[in-house]
């Protein structure tokens, strides 16, 4: 598996300069290809290929007056802009012919210098490497501070460095990771869980566990409103109005930090914990529609199961999905007799069969682990069948970050 480990540089005033001249030559000639492709379909003209975009907008402008100061930066970085171009143009096919996944993505378009996120990239044959006293050296930048917050597992097959919107700027690697290795870091247990996600608690699990919602953009709310009325203050254009604009950005990304390292703190404890976990399939688009929105966003539902995916395909443990319309919260978990919906401020309820009183999240936790099927194998491990009965009456189904995250 290949993982991005990300961590801090502290480029000094020149590596700065160099960077920012890094980062719009880059933009430049990706732009410049998107316009050579539209330019070609108005035309009613073939697609130009990558090597004759690399011949045209790289190579040969390099010799004229217009274009001279591309040969400032390192070719890598124009190459590498080229093939984003590229792959953006495929996405973009795939998504209309229907054999790629997901939401329908747009054509791409051109990049603005006002982009709140610049980024380059360099591959191995651009020749940069970390020095004994672990500055991370780029061709005509130069040697930059890196703080290691951790060793690398591997050698780094690619180095991307990027510029927030906070003004931070960061070096991700590329790692292949060993499985051989990864499975002596988390070996196998005979536990597994089922997960009620929701807002007045983030997470409730089968064993009754309760994980409160650390609500970051709420308690930042305070700050980040006063924040933003300084910024409408500012003239449009000024030098205080950026200055104000990179406050709030700052406040943004400590928020976005700290949401971020609780994900990856809950996720890596139920993994290393659990052989098995199943969680619901949640409509998060839906949900945001909502006068939940601001809530939704806050608790960060589809960061936290992308980082469960991920970690269980890397540990070996299994992920089970189970359909957003099995009835969780109607269905009582010890007799499987269905209540109907109930309000959201209904907390507890009694089933009407059996008697039993159960906290709507708990059940609901244990109804999830009950219909994505995880049974117990005779070595231990969790498996689930491909095909099962249903297991009630009726039938249905449904900074910084400190760890790395999947490419």
């Amino acid at each position: 598996m290949q993982l991005r480990y990300a961590f801090r540089l502290y480029p000094d005033t020149g590596q700065r300069t160099a960077l920012a001249k890094a980062f719009g030559c880059a933009r430049v000639v990706f732009n410049d290809a998107v316009r050579a492709r539209e330019d070609a379909r108005k035309a009613g003209q073939p697609f130009p290929r990558a090597g004759e975009l690399s011949a045209r907008l790289i190579t040969e402008a390099k010799r004229t007056a217009r274009r001279s100061w591309l040969g400032e930066v390192s070719a890598v970085v124009l190459q590498q802009s080229l093939r984003d171009a590229e792959t953006a143009y495929r996405n973009f096919f795939a998504s209309r012919n229907g054999t790629r996944k997901g939401p329908k993505q747009g054509a791409p378009r051109f990049k603005s210098r006002k982009d709140a996120r610049q980024s380059i990239r360099f591959t191995a044959n651009a020749r940069w490497n970390i020095t004994d006293s672990g500055r991370l050296t780029l061709p005509k930048i130069g040697a930059v501070k890196v703080k290691w917050s951790r060793a690398l597992p591997a050698t780094p097959t690619s180095v991307t460095v990027i510029k927030d919107a906070a003004g931070r700027y960061f070096a991700s690697f590329v790692i292949s990771t060993d499985p051989a290795v990864d499975a002596t870091r988390m070996p196998e247990t005979d536990q597994s869980i089922g997960i009620d996600l929701g807002l007045t608690h983030f997470a409730v699990l089968s064993d009754g566990t309760k994980i409160d919602s650390p609500r970051f953009l709420r308690r930042a709310e305070k700050k980040l409103k006063k924040a933003q009325q300084e910024l409408s203050r500012k003239q449009k254009g000024s030098k205080n109005r950026a200055k104000a604009r990179l406050k709030v950005a700052r406040i943004h990304a400590k928020v976005a930090d700290a949401r971020r390292e609780f994900h990856h703190r809950l996720s890596t404890k139920l993994i290393a914990e659990n052989q098995g976990i199943a969680v619901e399939d949640l409509s998060v688009v839906g949900l945001a529609r909502t006068r939940l929105a601001k809530s939704v966003h806050d608790a960060g539902w589809s960061s936290f199961i992308g980082m469960l995916e991920y970690k269980a395909a890397r540990y070996g443990r299994v992920l089970v999905k189970i359909g957003r319309f099995e009835p969780t919260s109607q269905t009582c978990s010890a007799c499987g007799a269905k209540d109907g919906p109930k309000p959201l401020d209904v907390r507890e309820w009694t089933c009407t069969a059996c008697g039993t009183v159960h906290h709507r999240d708990t059940n609901a936790a244990i109804n999830v682990k009950s219909a994505a099927g995880l049974a117990v194998s005779a070595c231990g491990a969790p498996v689930r069948p491909g095909a099962i009965p249903a297991q009630r009456e009726e039938t249905g189904s449904h900074g910084f970050p400190t760890e790395p995250r999947a490419v």
